[in-house]
């Protein structure tokens, strides 16, 4: 008789990790490694995600000798820990960047967590293995709801804090909780159309210190015989500061600053008068007007609209410059409030929404027009609309076309003797004529520009659309059959996203992507490219061959603007921040903000 003994079950071999753990190293590597071994690849990086979570995903389902039970359910938890997070994140992480950035944030924590947690629980047995998977995978999704953004630059690098620390805007409002209380003020009446509003009446807080500009001491007899600048990128919207030269050697002679102060959020430029700036902000539930002193920064008067634009990218707050003009302030909102005040002290002229009185919806990034007073009246761009009020009465003169979506603002052109508008909206150019609205011409070229137009010295416009499509340089004329619109060429030797650029003797100046970047106008063709700012703003010292660059993260620059070379001649510490808002340069004083600090300088002048 004989006995058989039966084989014992062959052990199961472990779990095969190091494909996994490869594949999440490449993984962070390029994400968050590739940038900054390589800045201005941060777009590549992020594209990357998907490419390893793929790689993770083949590695798990084919090559990990998990039981398919597990390799199924695994998947099964981290599409429940995805959704179940995604119900508790912070807002601004649930719609940043249209909603995908939570999607480009979970992906590489998700993909280290899981492999992390199978790493290190693959030589336990099957029960507390799939508990320690689980547990990681939860955790890495929960992590997520503990962070809130401030937003991301244009090449998508993130702003990240933990969700309970304080944003700059309620460090702010604290410090501002022994303000003078506010007293209601309604507007003047309109003297025609009865004024059409949304937000409640606005407020306005005078200082106990105000005074009136005449008032104010100059800062310097240079500041004092420069100091106007009355509006978005000065006098003719083009960033040329004429009449001033500086010293570039700032070893020697660095920046002196002269006051800083923090500031509610808000991509607003400054006007500068008599002594007084004006910007606009964000405090709280508040949209604010707000004036200060040019030699110490110290609040004159502030106006209030209750009105708040948010989203988040770019955070709360405005998004356009005030304008200056005969006595007074004209300001468009974010949500489309349109005010006319007495500069001296703040007090209510007239005050519209234009958003009601077009029918226009809020755009995605909020109305971001700086108004154009002309001929007694005051324009704005309405999205892709030129609508027109009379300065005095706030009654509406005229509206053109409407175009659909713009972040652009209105530009005073003539062309065949004629003074016209121009704006860059999502069909591409249109002018109108100044004194009723009608349209003149178009030019098609579909985007959602947010730039200026440009004029060259022989009356061409200089034009872009999106920050893929370059630069367009067209010709506008007016024949007996009507107006003509020539393209003379396009380059891709420049392409401005949200930065606005300069033309100089014959060239251009401008940010293609992060990087500087300069074409000849003649053929569009670049000369040089060279200098990583990321997406900042410049004014240009047209008599000293000079570019005044604000980098995006607060930084200075002084930068030859001739077409041999790139030159960098000198760099300073400014301001903390994402910073896209455009530098202002006031005789020898500079003023630059962001969404939280602005701050003044005083450039040493050359030749004293």
């Amino acid at each position: 008789m004989s006995i058989e003994l039966s084989e014992a079950p062959a052990p199961r071999k472990p779990l095969r990790v190091w494909p996994g753990v490869a594949a999440v190293v490449l993984l962070w590597l390029v994400r968050y490694g590739l940038p900054i071994v390589a800045p201005g690849s941060l777009l590549v990086a992020v594209l990357g995600e998907p490419v390893g979570a793929f790689l993770i995903l083949v590695w798990w389902l084919f090559f990990s000798r998990a039981p398919w039970a597990d390799r199924l359910g695994a998947l099964v938890v981290m599409a429940a820990a995805v959704f179940a997070a995604s119900r508790f994140i912070d807002v601004s992480i649930a719609t940043g960047a249209q909603g995908m950035l939570y999607i480009f944030l979970v992906i590489p924590v998700l993909c280290l967590a899981f492999v992390a947690s199978v790493a290190a629980s693959s030589r336990l047995s099957d029960g507390p293995r799939r508990a320690a998977i689980a547990a990681g995978i939860l955790l890495g999704c929960g992590s997520l709801t503990l962070l809130r953004t401030g937003g991301f630059t244009a090449n998508f690098k993130q702003d990240l804090h933990w969700r309970w620390t304080k944003t700059p805007e309620q460090r702010l409002l604290a410090l501002q909780a022994n303000e003078p209380a506010a007293l209601p003020e309604k507007p003047a009446p309109l003297a025609a159309a009865p004024e059409v509003r949304t937000a409640a009446p606005e407020k306005r807080i005078v200082a106990p210190a105000a005074k009136k500009p005449a008032a104010v001491p100059p800062v310097s007899a240079g500041a004092e015989t420069g100091a106007d600048w009355p509006g978005f990128r000065g006098a003719h919207r083009d960033d040329v500061v004429p009449g001033v030269r500086i010293k570039t050697d700032w070893t020697a002679s660095p920046p002196v600053a002269l006051w800083r102060r923090p500031i509610g959020p808000g991509w607003s430029s400054f006007a500068v008068r008599g002594g007084l700036i004006y910007t606009e902000e964000q405090r709280g539930p508040a949209e604010v007007v707000a004036c200060y002193r040019l030699d110490t920064g110290q609040p004159v008067w502030a106006h209030r609209d209750t009105a708040r634009f948010w989203e988040s990218n770019g955070g709360a707050g405005p998004r356009s410059t005030p304008t200056l003009s005969e006595g007074r302030v004209y300001t468009f909102g974010a949500t489309g409030i349109l005010n006319a005040l007495n500069a001296a002290d703040g007090g209510v002229v007239w005050s519209r929404n234009a958003a009601s009185d077009t029918g226009t919806k809020t755009p995605q990034w909020g109305f971001a027009s700086s108004p154009l007073v002309v001929d007694g009246m005051v324009v704005v761009g309405v999205a892709g609309q030129l609508v027109a009020y009379d300065c005095g009465t706030g009654a509406r003169r005229w509206a053109g076309p409407a175009h659909g979506v713009s972040y652009s603002s209105p530009q005073l052109f003539t062309a065949g003797g004629v003074a016209q508008v121009l704006l860059l909206s999502e069909a591409g150019a249109t002018s109108v004529a100044l004194a009723d609205g009608k349209l003149l011409w178009e030019h098609p070229w579909p985007g959602y520009p947010i730039v200026q137009p440009a004029l060259t010295g022989d009356g061409d416009v200089l034009m872009s659309v999106t920050d893929s499509s370059g630069t367009r340089r067209i010709g506008v004329s007016q024949g007996p059959s009507g107006w003509t619109v020539a393209e003379r060429w396009t380059s891709k030797g420049l392409k401005p996203y949200f930065n606005d650029f300069v033309v100089h003797n014959g060239y251009a100046f401008g940010f293609d992507g992060s990087i500087l970047s300069c074409i000849d106008l003649k053929d569009g063709k670049r000369v040089w490219k060279g200098g990583r700012y990321g997406n900042g703003q410049l004014v240009l010292l047209a008599d000293q061959d000079l570019l005044l660059v604000l980098s995006e993260e607060g930084e200075l620059a002084l930068v030859g603007a001739t077409p041999d070379q790139f030159r960098e001649l000198a760099r300073f510490p400014a301001i903390e921040g994402k910073t896209w808002n455009h530098p202002v340069l006031a005789g020898d004083v500079l003023l630059v903000r962001n969404g939280q600090e602005m701050a003044a300088f005083r450039l040493s002048l050359a030749g004293h």
